[in-house]
């Protein structure tokens, strides 16, 4: 049975329309976050998408913009404000979990019950000053899983799980689970999230909305962190639109000072170029585990549809057999993730001055935490070298194909319960990521660009006889998130946008 629609949000449109609408004066940054607030109060009993909310934060910077605006005198001054500040007055919830979105006043809690009510920030990152500057109102955290190790957002520091808006039953995704929940949900056109092993591309897979992992060093991390799990992280935003992943790659991307390394820049007229639809693109097809073993039915189908697409839009779609193993490329990810969340506990232990318990993290957490702490220095560089190899293997690749086309997820967004991280059967964190039963299976496509560094996006490819959606995802190499948007933007403009779960009719 198909579950109950949510209630219609107040804006049906995406980030950009709603700019412009505050900008043209149809409403004021505080009325949109106010009617923002209302639409969230709306679906949060069901989702479980929130975990932090200070509204009068919200307030504070809505009420500048609506400054700016009353100063301007005519239509060519609120224009050139719109130019200045292209998120003119949009509501924004910041994810729980990294520091790059750093912001005094707005604490975070890890997803953990570590932190209490939250660790107070003692500098704005980077990005959120830039975010802020394009004119984003942030008001809140959204939720993630426990120090966003999951590909499902059920922490027990949220008093429950976080729900998929299509059916609360299932999953919403992770790490950035709660970001998708309320962007799908509509309560907000667009959030905040970031991607350590797929963690914007799988909730943007299972809510059915536009999830782009930006080329490593492309966005700042700074000034609390030069890079996260070993370079496997970065941050972006998901989106109902094209237009709203690129604008917002724009206003948030560049090396910050101090960076340990940058991407290539995007060009400063990169966004007029996604009116120009690339030709003739080279696009290699996986629609099977690396190994050859199926992934589900109706995500191979849904994955192929989506290539017959891109074939009618020109390009050529070709079946591949990448050579690399699934384990082989998760096993030096889990490393690194392992050990990225032991450094973060440490540190945690030595500002407060007393270790950390079993007892005070979910169970899986602390199996990685002694992961972590078994290893050696030798084989976190050795997990190091395997990223540079398979740096090296896809660099090959890209030298016949332009894009890499694979499912994002291997099965339709999971129950809830199937990826809790306290499961009775194993807290052995190896077993619970790779082992016969582990989350592997689930999500065997997203590690590989976040090994690589590469640039990946997941787009609505359909979705399944229940009704829950199915992502398709396209890699280019590295330095080349600009073509991703472009072939992207041409999907979309040919095919429409996805519908929303308050808005259910079909259109793929």
């Amino acid at each position: 049975m198909t579950p109950p629609a949510l209630p219609r949000p107040w804006f049906e449109g995406d980030a950009t329309a709603l700019a412009r609408h505050i900008a043209a004066g149809g409403c004021s940054a505080r009325q949109a976050l106010e009617r923002s607030l209302a639409d969230l109060a709306a679906v949060e009993p069901t989702l479980n998408a929130v975990a932090l909310l200070r509204p009068e934060l919200g307030h504070q910077h809505a009420a500048a913009l609506d400054g700016e605006w009353a100063a301007c005198r005519s239509d060519a001054e609120r224009a050139a404000l719109l130019q200045r500040r292209p998120f003119f007055g949009v509501p924004l919830l910041l994810k729980d979990v990294g520091p790059a979105t750093a912001l005094r006043g707005l604490p975070s809690r890890m997803g953990s019950r570590l932190s209490g009510e939250g660790m107070e920030w003692p500098a704005d990152g980077t990005l959120i000053q830039r975010y802020l500057a394009a004119g984003f109102v942030p008001y809140g955290r959204s939720t993630s899983p426990e120090l966003g190790m999951n590909a499902s957002t059920e922490a027990a520091a949220y008093g429950g799980p976080t729900r998929n808006p299509w059916n609360p039953a299932h999953s919403s995704g992770g790490s950035s689970g709660g970001a998708a929940a309320v962007t799908a949900s509509g309560a907000n056109t667009i959030a905040h999230a970031n991607d350590g092993a797929g963690s914007i591309r799988i909730p943007a897979s299972a809510c059915g909305l536009i999830g782009l992992k930006p080329s490593r060093g492309l966005m700042p991390v700074g000034p609390l962190a030069g890079e996260g799990w070993g370079g496997l992280t970065t941050d972006h935003m998901l989106t109902r639109s094209v237009r709203d992943c690129a604008r917002a790659l724009f206003v948030g991307a560049g090396a910050d000072a101090g960076a340990p390394y940058a991407a290539p820049p995007l060009p400063a007229d990169g966004l007029l170029t996604l009116e120009q639809p690339p030709r003739g693109l080279r696009i290699g097809l996986v629609d099977t585990f690396y190994e050859g073993d199926p992934v589900h039915p109706e995500v191979a189908a849904a994955v192929r549809r989506f290539a017959a697409q891109l074939e009618g839009l020109g390009h050529q779609v070709q079946p591949v057999r990448l050579a690399l193993r699934t384990l082989d490329v998760l096993h030096p990810v889990m490393l690194a993730v392992a050990t990225g969340t032991a450094v973060l506990l440490d540190g945690v232990a030595q500002a407060r001055d007393r270790a950390i318990g079993a007892d005070e993290v979910e169970p899986v957490v602390w199996s990685a935490y002694q992961t972590a702490r078994s290893l050696s220095a030798a084989d976190y560089l050795r997990a190091v070298e395997r990223f540079h190899a398979f740096s090296r293997h896809m660099a090959a690749f890209h030298q016949q194909h332009d894009l890499l086309l694979t499912p994002t997820l291997a099965e339709p967004p999971a129950p809830l319960g199937r990826w809790v991280m306290d499961l009775g059967r194993s807290a052995d964190y190896i077993d619970y990521r790779l082992g016969p039963q582990g989350l592997w299976r689930y999500s065997p496509f997203c590690p590989l660009a976040n090994a690589t560094g590469a640039p990946a996006i997941s787009l609505p490819a359909g979705r399944s006889a229940t009704g829950l959606p199915i992502g398709a995802m396209l890699a280019a190499d590295f330095g080349h998130d600009l073509l991703l948007l472009r072939v992207a933007a041409q999907w979309e403009a040919a095919h429409g946008p996805a519908p929303m779960p308050f808005n259910r009719e079909d259109r793929w």
